[in-house]
This record gives structure tokens, C-alpha cells and sequence, in this order.
């Protein structure tokens, strides 16, 4: 699904470069659950922002079913991440201006579905994550934990076929955290790949392979 050779990222700084990735070379497969740890600062959510397409300026090839994303252009990245990613990211961004049931129905509307189906998808997010209470409320009049709920959902309306988390649990009870990861752990046995970032030893032990990231570089 995913195969990125010497990918690197990095600024200027003055005369010379600041890199915050240095020859990220990987293959994630389909239907894989990966986890990167490190340190603050090591690049984690760097590298997950490259796998959304969120950032084109790298250096390197990457390549998502087999589509060369390093030569696409924003809109065309853009496209590939609508159709086929889904991303929980770390300070939610959730769309101010929007209900939480309108934030859930945005991925949907991207994938086409018809506006009766969206319905009672979006209904059975809600239901799911027992926030049923909340569909008509703005993130603004929500907790932390709350919003991230709905992001968790947001991310996972349209089924996906890659989940990108970054921090996914980082602002849930410890019993909302483990009811997140063992539905990635579901959703990932139905077939989901599944990428997240977190300094969480336990939630690492959800899926087999870990990417240590140190200073930019894959130990």
C-alpha cells in the first residue's frame, strides 16, 4: 500500500538545512497496524502529515497504491487523501462552523453517498460513540475529550482504507482510550491499515510493528 524510498524533510537555516527527517525509507503493507514512537520532536508527526498528503514539500518518492505521490500536485493529493484516508489528527480539527453531526457527514460527502444514507451512517456514528447528545452542538461547546471523540469518528465515518492517528487518545479517560484502540483493533482485523503515533507503550501492543524515530532517523 505504502512504500516511501529516502524521504527527507528539512528547512533553512540560514546558510544551511534543518532536517526533521532524514532517509525515511518503509513499506506498510495492506491491512497492517503500525505504530511510531519516539521522542518529542524525533518527527512522528511529520512523517504522519507526508502520509496523509497533507505535505508535499519532501524530498524523496512515495508512492500509495502504487500512485507516485511525490509528483502529484496539491489538488491531486488532495483527491487520493479524500478518497481513501482517513485522519484523526491531535488538535482535532474539527470544523468550528459545523454541528458535530455536519463534521461527520464532510468525509462522507467527498465519497458521493447519497444524502438518505449519509443519514443513517452519521446516525449510527453517533449511537457508536454515545454521543448522541451532542449531534447538534459546535466544537466550541464540547470537552476535549468530546472533541476528540468526534474526530476518532469523523475519521472512520467512510470506512476508510487508511486510518492515520496522531496522539488518538491523547486527551480521553484511560477507559475511552482502550475503547478507542480496540475498535482500530477491529476495524484493523476487518482490513483497515492503520498508522498512529503514540508515546503510549500500552496502545503500541495493538499492532505488531513499531517504527522507532529518533532525531529524524528510523532506528
Amino acid at each position: 500500500m505504502i512504500q516511501m524510498k529516502n524521504v527527507e524533510k528539512s528547512y533553512p537555516v540560514g546558510p544551511s538545512r534543518y532536517y526533521v527527517l532524514r532517509r525515511i525509507s518503509l513499506e506498510i503493507k495492506e491491512g497492517d497496524f503500525v505504530t511510531i514512537m519516539g521522542p518529542s520532536g524525533a518527527g512522528k508527526s511529520t512523517l504522519l502529515s507526508i502520509l496523509g498528503m497533507l505535505d508535499g514539500e519532501f524530498n524523496g518518492e512515495y508512492y500509495f497504491v502504487d500512485q507516485p505521490i511525490h509528483r502529484l500536485s496539491v489538488k491531486q493529493r488532495a483527491e487520493v487523501n479524500k478518497r481513501y484516508i482517513g485522519f484523526v489528527f491531535q488538535q482535532y480539527h474539527l470544523l468550528d462552523s459545523l454541528t458535530v453531526a455536519e463534521n461527520l457527514d464532510i468525509p462522507l460527502s467527498y465519497r458521493n453517498v447519497r444524502s438518505s444514507e449519509r443519514q443513517a451512517i452519521v446516525a449510527d456514528m453517533l449511537d457508536r460513540f454515545h454521543i448522541v447528545g451532542k449531534k447538534d452542538l459546535f466544537p466550541s461547546q464540547l470537552s476535549g475529550g468530546q472533541q476528540q471523540l468526534v474526530a476518532v469518528a469523523r475519521a472512520i465515518v467512510a470506512k476508510p482504507r487508511l486510518i492515520l492517528a496522531d496522539e488518538p487518545t491523547g486527551n480521553l479517560h484511560s477507559s475511552q482510550g482502550k475503547e478507542i484502540m480496540e475498535l482500530f483493533k477491529r476495524l484493523n482485523e476487518e482490513g483497515t491499515t492503520i498508522v498512529q503515533v503514540t508515546h503510549n507503550e500500552n496502545w503500541a501492543t495493538y499492532g505488531p510493528k513499531v517504527i522507532k524515530l529518533v532525531d529524524g532517523w528510523i532506528t
